[in-house]
């Protein structure tokens, strides 16, 4: 299978939106039984010396910071999420020219984001975090859920309410570049020119893998030296990155939240009146599976808005598809989503909110457009009210116990309106019959 773990990253810093706040935003592309928790971890004292990410232990902090994180069910580490103090971080798969030794000792980008915000009060520590580990730890740590042969290298967008960064690593090196307005990431690695730091070995480092000639004083092109084109050229991040830089943008000075969640839900140049999950293609923003070419579909998405007032809002779908799903708004100091929503496991019959939903996605795979039209017009009136009574200040956890409920009697709604469609192409249902069959959708 080609590129199971895609994804889409981008900010816009304060000085381009419209309400003069940082919005840090990702598409969480994972294969399309991996279910996703979203969860919030109270700020913690923490006496034992150790701890254990996915695969390894490290030492652990004294104390760790209030967060909310999407997760994948079968991982410690997140694949996006935000801290108390502001600090928000989305991450992707890169591919490179390096490879990576499959010994699994080593952390997930998606440990690495998630031990960055239980540490760190701002971007500048976060970065530092992260490099630090990595240079200590590595990455080779396999990604894949059903794929256990799926390793990469991550690229990291990290924000606080201040300032912004474009993190990215191959390996235990690294290269960062701080963002001016606002920045896309998705599967390729972009830095290019001057750089604002880097590993102090980055350059020694291409030089013995022979990717920069040995005369070399610097790595003048981060990109063209450690990109490995077949594999990045399959994911075509290039043409999603494309997509959300652009509708950036052509909103300068006047991005917001909804802004951010249009750009989600895009399926690029797929958008249209005849579009269908089936017609889609990796290089789609909001990613469908399909099958061999297309092995990932967006599991979850994030919108986080960071305040200097401190007061951050972070906008969670719990579901996969944003085409299909509604942001919700959760809050530091209030109600964990996971009380609400659920934990999913590997199984469809275990009650939560992923799972249901997802029934009522795959059905609608097959009747798309009727299906799409009569979920957004619930979604869409359900979407627009939240943001509305966010706006005007109303009771942080009030908020979220009210969207959560709406969502899932909205949810019950049309689980008793949408009846299972049987159509579309045979080798399209032949494959979701296959995917069904893994989780236990009948």
């Amino acid at each position: 299978m080609l590129n199971r773990g895609m994804c889409d990253t981008f900010v816009a810093e304060s000085s381009v939106t419209a309400a003069g706040e940082m919005i840090l935003a990702k598409n969480s592309d994972r294969e399309p039984n991996e279910a996703q928790a979203v969860e919030r971890f109270e700020a913690k004292e923490h006496g034992e010396k150790t701890m254990r990410a996915t695969y390894i232990e490290i030492p652990q902090v004294s104390r760790t910071r209030e967060i909310i994180l999407s997760r994948p069910f079968w991982m410690w580490g997140g694949e996006m999420g935000a801290n108390a103090s502001g600090v928000a971080i989305g991450n992707e798969a890169v591919f490179s020219k390096v490879p990576i030794a499959k010994k699994n000792n080593g952390l997930l980008g998606m440990d690495l984001l998630r031990l960055a915000l239980e540490r760190a009060d701002s971007a500048q520590n976060a970065l530092g975090c992260i490099t630090e580990l990595l240079e200590q730890y590595g990455q080779d740590a396999m990604a894949g859920y059903l794929d256990t042969g799926f390793y990469y290298h991550n690229s990291f967008i990290i924000a606080d309410p201040k300032e912004a960064f474009i993190l990215e690593t191959i390996d235990r090196q690294w290269a960062v570049r701080r963002v001016r307005e606002s920045a896309s990431i998705s599967n390729c690695l972009t830095l290019e020119g001057p750089l604002d730091g880097s590993s102090p070995g980055l350059l020694d480092f291409a030089k013995s893998k022979g990717l920069i000639d040995k005369a070399s004083s610097s790595v003048e092109n981060f990109r063209e030296a450690f990109s490995d084109r077949f594999f990045t050229f399959f994911a075509r991040g290039h043409e999603r990155r494309k997509t959300t830089g652009e509708g950036l943008l052509a909103e300068k000075g006047r991005i917001t939240e909804e802004t951010a969640m249009q750009l989600l839900r895009s399926h690029g140049k797929h958008e249209g009146e005849s579009f269908t999950p089936a017609s889609s293609s990796m290089a789609a923003v909001c990613l469908h599976a399909k099958g061999m070419v297309t092995p990932s579909q967006t599991t979850a998405s994030m919108v986080a808005v960071l305040r200097a007032s401190g007061k951050h809002t972070i906008w969670m779908t719990g579901s996969s598809a944003p085409c299909l799903s509604v942001f919700k708004p959760f809050f530091f100091g209030t109600l964990n989503p996971a009380s609400i929503l659920g934990v999913p496991t590997a199984r469809a019959e275990d009650g939560s909110y992923f799972w249901r939903h997802e029934k009522l996605h795959r059905s609608a795979l097959m009747d798309y457009k009727r299906v799409h039209a009569l979920v957004r017009a619930r979604y869409d009136a359900l979407e627009a009210g939240f943001l509305k009574e966010e706006r005007a200040g109303a009771a942080t956890n009030t908020l979220s116990k009210k969207a959560l409920t709406a969502c899932l009697d909205t949810l019950s709604d049309l689980e008793k309106e949408l009846k299972p469609h049987r159509g579309g192409r045979w080798l399209y249902r032949a494959q979701w019959r296959k995917w069904n069959k893994l989780c236990g959708i009948s």
